[in-house]
């Protein structure tokens, strides 16, 4: 073989050549081989197209397949054209092991055949169904509907869309499927079919020419306007660029997404080449534009030379057999040799082609960005990119999610439609239905003018009501309409009013309707405006104590216990301090016990009369001092709250009670509590019904066995307003039983319901709800407060253990102090005791000088001056002018007064063994 030789690979192409599509797909192919080949003149393969025509029908691209099998023994078939055509031809490609190339089959229901032998050289329609989320996430659309054609192209990317708007709760209100073949007037039937619901955002996936006749017919009936949204599918938004100028004005402020496909120097010069090269071709038309699939088909044929090139020299054949050439058996299809093998080749192959990256993953294309157009003027204007890492972004080198630029909505409107409106089935405003009563006008109140007939209603659910609707970013007209029989009474309760917008016949319910699980089965409620719960309301009582013995009420019996204690030990540890050197604590032991007990019980009227003389016993005095203020003015403001401030408490605390005694109770008519009251196994005939407030009162007036009631149920707004005019009289107890509190209501999957509830958190949470509460239910009045009757006045140790702890420390220690200090003066004479005496004896000894008088004593050292002043002006008179007698030693004495010691036992040592404590004392006979 000569160096200049090359190897021809026979390669077949599939395609509708009366379409636009199918023109432009082979003159790209062709253009890719030629530029493919000039670039990479060296290769030793080249692919020799065969072309057929599949003639826009299933049979006809199965014909075309099989024959260029059989027939021309192609090592690969690039085509067909659509996913209905591919279906079958993927099946004779997977029997005879030859790779069938497809650059326009988007439909997601091919993947499901498991043929490793399609190559999808496209993007999967599933792979924008990411993008066309995002789009309806941005905006906040709660409903679409579904507008796709009835064949395996539209129908293969339906489950993929639900289940990704499932993700964001969105909901598919209604599914338009066509017929590929529909007339104009099957169109407008369903138009004006869309046209009553309330949705008014619609995903249209479809391709020529049934797209472009959709939207003709939807801009003539007036579906192309302010207020509706249309977006478009990559199997239009791709061929914008193709319709003609009439369908393109009827598409006006349409949102499509398509394959993002990046500028490039080569992608240009391409366009440029292309368009000088189809006018050749086809001078007599000027509409033809080159489009993403002309640059699918491009890069798929340039990867499919490139495949067979990797392969080299191999021997492109089928399995011999003696099958006769035009023969179309399909039970005789040879089997390629080369088709496993350029099928891995061109799996693995990757390179940057005019699209983009070419790189065949899982049988497909990889799919990157999407770029969302705009229809605006004579053709398409990007807004924005998704990408699978950032979302939607304003151009490829940005960040920022959700930026994009401003869109012309349908009708030249620059505002974001919301996505739905009333539906226009007749009515010119929502019927909202409002409950009648007698009682409880605050809430809500039918008044009726005698003249005009005309009604009107008021009260604080409605001015809530209004305010969320004013504050709507669009307008919502509604009329008011009372729930009521032709003479003005209730025509049911709540129940039966809230199951008409089940039945249709109201729009919406305004009023005090409570949230309650069942009724959330057949209508939906927006979020709560008032608190929740349920109560039981009971009279209370003035249980203020009047009993003889309220005095020791104020305390704890462990604080007088305490209280006690201390009082004695602080006496004590004073008459240790004072004892030896304060002649007020001295005396018979009576006495001593006596002005021990009185000083430490006089120090709570600061009346004791005793002086105290010691530094330690002031500072033991100061600190008890602060301890008996603080005490005695904690119980007299006890004791004084106990006499005079009421004490309300409620007559009932617990349900059970009333249930065991038979008790009746009441609740509101028409309210839900009944059948609370029901499940809390009250007893039917004992559950009374009231209208209003005062009826309520008038019920409670009388006892349980006389036709009243002991308790009543009611919920939390209906308890403030009723408590707020009678807060001296009753009472709420209690548990409070968890509710979910006013709501208003709408029918199920209704798109006011998020709006409004967004509106109600706006409007509880400003000062709007403060102003409407003081509009119709007043100034709030200022009620007795009943915590104080639940809890106890009583004052415990808890309150007082720290004051306790630094008395008894500072005693404890100033205690300690003393006897230290006399253990240390007396520490020689303790040391000079027979060695023999006993223990006990020695302590005796101590106890016996610690009960005389401390003559060193500041107290007593001044009353001996004041004595031996006065001794000596009586010598002075009494005494010889001629003697100089010194006094009698007698006269100078002082007594000790040990008759009187505290410690001393009864058998004091006699005389004749001398003081204890002397150096000379005399020793016993024996």
């Amino acid at each position: 073989m000569s160096q200049n030789t090359t190897i021809p690979v026979k390669m077949g192409v599939v395609l509708d050549m009366d379409t636009w599509l199918g023109k432009m797909g082979l003159s790209c192919i062709s253009m890719a081989l030629s530029d493919f080949y000039a670039s990479h003149g060296h290769y030793k393969t080249r692919l020799v197209p065969e072309i057929r025509d599949s003639k826009r029908d299933v049979v006809g691209a199965a014909a075309a397949a099989l024959d260029l099998l059989q027939n021309e023994e192609v090592q690969g078939i690039i085509g067909p054209a659509s996913s209905m055509q591919a279906n079958f031809v993927i099946g004779l490609g997977d029997k005879a092991h030859v790779p069938i190339i497809s650059f326009s089959a988007t439909s997601p229901s091919l993947s499901s055949l498991q043929s490793q032998y399609f190559i999808r050289a496209t993007l999967n329609d599933s792979a924008q169904v990411p993008a066309i989320r995002a789009i309806v996430q941005a905006f906040g659309w709660r409903e679409v509907v579904l507008i796709y054609v009835d064949n395996e192209y539209g129908n293969g990317v339906i489950p993929y869309l639900t289940d990704a708007l499932q993700e964001i709760d969105t909901r598919i209100t209604y599914r338009c499927v066509i017929p590929p073949l529909a007339t104009d007037d099957q169109i407008v039937k369903e138009l004006y079919k869309l046209m009553t619901m309330s949705t008014r955002v619609f995903i249209v996936h479809m391709v020529t020419p049934l797209g472009p006749r959709l939207f003709t017919k939807a801009n003539e009936v007036g579906m192309v306007d302010e207020g509706y949204v249309w977006i478009l599918t990559d199997g239009m938004t791709d061929i914008l660029s193709t319709l003609d100028e009439s369908v393109i004005d009827s598409m006006q402020g349409v949102l499509g997404v398509k394959p993002h496909v990046p500028r490039s120097k080569e992608l240009e010069s391409f366009k440029i080449r292309w368009k000088r090269r189809i006018q050749q071709e086809y001078p007599t038309n000027e509409s033809f534009e080159l489009n993403i699939f002309g640059l699918w088909a491009y890069d798929a044929a340039s990867g499919l030379a490139m495949a067979v090139e990797q392969l080299g020299a191999t021997n492109f054949s089928f399995q011999n057999s003696n099958i006769s050439r035009n023969s179309t058996d399909l039970g005789t299809i040879q089997v390629s040799q080369t088709g496993p093998y350029l099928l891995q080749s061109l799996v693995s192959t990757r390179f940057r082609g005019l699209s983009g990256d070419f790189q065949i993953i899982d049988g497909q294309l990889h799919s990157s960005a999407f770029q969302i157009v705009n229809v605006i003027g004579k053709g398409e204007r990007g807004v924005a990119l998704w990408t699978p890492e950032n979302g939607i972004v304003r151009n490829s080198n940005s960040t920022n999610k959700a930026d994009l630029r401003t869109i012309i909505w349908p009708g030249e409107s620059p505002s974001v439609p919301k996505g739905w409106v009333l539906p226009t089935n007749g009515k010119k405003s929502l019927r909202i239905g409002v409950p009648v009563k007698e009682g409880f006008s605050e809430f809500v109140k039918v008044t009726r003018d005698p003249i005009t007939n005309a009604t009107k209603v008021t009260g604080y659910c409605i001015a809530i009501f209004d305010a969320v609707m004013t504050a709507l970013p669009y307008a919502v007209p509604y009329e008011y309409i009372p729930f009521e029989t032709p003479d003005g009474k209730p025509a049911g309760n709540y129940d039966d009013l809230i199951y008409q917008v089940y039945l249709q016949k109201y729009d919406a319910v305004v009023g005090d309707t409570t949230i309650v699980a069942n009724r959330s089965l057949y209508v939906d409620f927006t979020l709560p405006y008032t608190e929740s719960g349920v109560s039981m309301i009971v009279p209370i009582i003035d249980k203020r104590s009047k009993n003889a013995w309220v005095f020791l009420k104020p305390l704890t019996w462990d604080l007088w216990v305490a209280s006690a204690c201390f009082f004695v030990f602080i006496g004590f540890v004073i008459w240790v301090l004072e004892h030896r050197i304060n002649e007020d604590f001295r005396g018979p032991r009576s006495n001593q016990v006596g002005t021990i007990l009185w000083f430490s019980f006089s120090t709570m009227v600061f009346a004791q009369k005793e002086r105290i003389v010691s530094n330690l016993a002031r500072f033991v005095v100061i600190i008890w001092f602060f301890v008996v203020l603080i005490l005695t003015q904690s119980y007299t403001a006890s004791l004084t709250s106990m006499l005079t401030v009421q004490q309300l408490k409620p007559t009932i605390t617990d349900i059970t009670e009333l249930i065991k005694n038979g008790e009746r109770v009441g609740y509101q008519k028409g309210s839900f509590v009944y059948e609370f009251l029901k499940w809390m196994k009250f007893d039917e005939t004992k559950l009374v019904i009231y209208e209003s407030p005062e009826e309520l009162d008038e019920l409670f007036s009388n006892r349980s066995s006389d036709g009243g009631i002991a308790a009543a149920f009611e919920e939390i707004p209906y308890m403030k307003l009723f408590l707020a005019k009678y807060c001296s009289k009753y009472t709420a107890v209690q548990p409070t039983y968890k509710f979910d509190g006013f709501g208003f209501v709408f029918p199920k999957r209704s798109p006011l319901v998020p709006d409004v509830s967004m509106q109600v958190l706006n409007v509880t949470e400003g000062a709007k709800m403060a102003q409407f509460e003081r509009a119709w239910f007043g100034q709030t009045p200022s009620c007795p407060d009943l915590t104080s009757s639940v809890s106890s006045n009583s004052i415990g140790l808890n309150s007082f253990w720290g004051l306790f702890l630094i008395a008894g420390v500072a005693s404890f220690v100033a205690f300690i102090l003393c006897i230290a200090t006399f253990l240390y003066e007396n520490r020689d004479d303790l040391m000079n005791l027979d060695p023999p005496a006993s223990a006990w004896r020695k302590i005796k000894a101590m106890a016996t000088r610690f009960d005389q008088k401390d003559l060193s004593s500041h107290t007593f050292r001044k009353s001996e001056m004041v004595d031996r002043s006065g001794i000596n002006g009586m010598d002075a008179v009494t005494a010889s002018p001629a003697t100089n007698c010194p006094p009698s030693p007698s006269s100078l004495s002082i007594q000790t007064e040990s008759n009187f010691a505290f410690f001393r036992d009864q058998e004091t040592p006699s005389s004749e063994y001398g003081d204890p404590f002397s150096p000379n004392r005399q020793t016993s006979p024996q």
